[in-house]
């Protein structure tokens, strides 16, 4: 049976993995000449590396450990020390860590706060223990809960304080979500605790040995290759065609350099496109589908990602950095923690610049200035006096959509993999899944999407061929 994606991002690519696993023949289809969607990366005309974002991998990602194990690429993730390491504004150039014991979880994480007097008072440690033990200790029932407040609210109610809030969650927010704890659903923070602190690894990261694209994308690509499957580049969708009856005809592609447009035909169909674009692709008749209707709800979030290579070694830390800057989320010196960026005489610097709504329209150099002083705090000994390093290039990159806006309320508006339509799926990490908009969320998101479609397939096998309604009840395939 042929299966149409639109999208190589994580989601399409892994959706088309696991449906050759299962004996199906999907055509990915992808607008862009670059795999990976939003963790796509490419070269520049010297040869190095840039990236949509600093992608890290964490232990409590079992869908995307798994599918690394599959594929025979488990070697290519640099798993690094257990530690969580932050800057300290106060302390210009200083770091405060957080190091996890080789003890059982989550002793393990509780071992690595009491342990902690850079950061936190014993005060503020009772504070983080009276707002993080309770929602540990009643489980997820009682996070899925939490979705109509913002971790800020979520805070003050359980006794914690402005100086924990800005102290630790501005930094995590913002690297999860790209949002302040103002902004950001309770629901998104509390579940990264729980699935960090109750397993023994699970906040423990790993960076890839070289780009998501050459690394993980392409290694998908070739599984699915080798299966009988097939990828296309440079396939951007026009439009989604549709039968009579509102199911999909066919994805039309639209011809580049003059050629002319292709009507791409299949048994199923799935949109691994984020959930902006799929909005603008619905067709007219599906606009007026309460499932469809909802996905308005939901919006991507911008990001920026900037690269910075500099003429010496600004640190030796082969980690990743919470910044606690002002505009600067998280970052890492990829020279130190990715093989194929390695350089033991020059720093690569990668950072997330977020929030970025009020700086995506700003031009490169604009926001070069803005990062270049908040480097002057995290690393004043290279930028003050008269031997101060030397940016000897950058890359700014900007993705004004990116991952699902995670703000109160959302989780209504997530859609089930399954929809309404009978030949057509969604994929994607706004779709539902335990894992919210991450990448292994996305990872997850097509393999549900798979296993949808297979287990739709075995009950039409089994019954009698009765017709069935195009329009069916939506169901949640989201169970991992």
């Amino acid at each position: 049976m042929r299966v149409a994606i639109a999208g190589a991002g994580l989601a399409g690519l892994s959706c088309a993995k696991y449906l050759t696993d299962a004996g199906y023949t999907p055509i990915v289809l992808e607008s862009r000449d670059v795999l990976g969607g939003l963790v796509a990366a490419w070269k520049d005309k010297d040869g190095d590396w840039y990236e949509t974002g600093l992608h890290v991998f964490f232990g409590a990602y079992p869908n995307v450990l798994q599918l690394f194990k599959e594929l025979g690429i488990e070697d290519r993730l640099e798993w690094k020390e257990h530690t969580m390491i932050f800057n300290q504004p106060e302390k210009p150039g200083t770091y405060s860590r957080f190091d996890f014991p080789n003890l059982p979880a989550p002793l393990n994480g509780i071992v690595a706060i009491l342990r902690n007097n850079d950061m936190l008072s014993w005060s503020e440690k009772i504070e983080l223990a009276k707002g993080l033990v309770p929602a540990m200790l009643r489980g997820q029932k009682y996070v899925d809960s939490t979705d109509s407040l913002t971790f800020s609210e979520w805070l003050k109610q359980q006794g914690v304080g402005d100086d924990v809030e800005q102290g630790i969650f501005i930094a995590a927010a913002k690297s999860l979500n790209f949002i302040d704890p103002d902004e950001i659903s309770a629901l998104v923070l509390l579940t990264a605790l729980n699935k960090f602190l109750q397993q023994k690894n699970g906040s423990q990261v790993a960076f890839l040995d070289g780009s998501p694209t050459e690394r993980l994308c392409q290694p998908m690509v070739d599984h699915i290759t080798k299966r009988g499957g097939e990828v296309k580049l440079n396939a951007p969708l026009k439009e989604i065609q549709l039968n009579q009856d509102g199911s999909v005809k066919g994805f039309l592609i639209r011809g580049l350099n003059g050629a002319a447009d292709e009507l791409i035909t299949a048994d199923l169909y799935v949109s691994a496109m984020p959930v902006d674009v799929i909005k603008l692709m619905l067709p007219k008749p599906w606009q007026q589908n309460e499932f469809f209707q909802k996905l308005e709800g939901l919006e991507g979030v911008p990001v920026i990602n900037i690269h910075l290579w500099f003429d010496r070694k600004l640190t030796d830390i082969d980690n990743l950095l919470f910044s606690r800057s002002q505009l600067l989320s998280v970052y890492a010196d990829m020279s130190n923690t990715c093989k194929e960026y390695a350089n033991p005489d020059r720093s690569m610097l990668e950072f997330v610049f977020a929030p970025a709504k009020d700086w995506i329209d700003k031009s490169e150099e604009e926001i070069l200035k803005a990062t270049l002083v908040e480097l002057e705090t995290l690393f004043p000994q290279h930028f003050g006096g008269e031997n101060q390093a030397l940016l000897l290039k950058y890359k700014v990159v900007k993705t004004p959509r990116s991952v699902y806006k995670a703000t109160p309320g959302c989780q209504e508006y997530r859609p089930s993999q399954v929809t309404p339509v009978s030949n057509f799926y969604l994929a994607g990490s706004y779709t539902m899944q335990p894992f919210l908009g991450s990448m292994e969320g996305a990872v997850l998101s097509g393999k549900l999407t798979a296993q949808a479609i297979t287990a739709q397939a075995s009950l039409e096998a089994k019954s009698s061929s009765k017709p069935t309604s195009t329009l069916q009840p939506a169901t949640n395939a989201a169970t991992a």
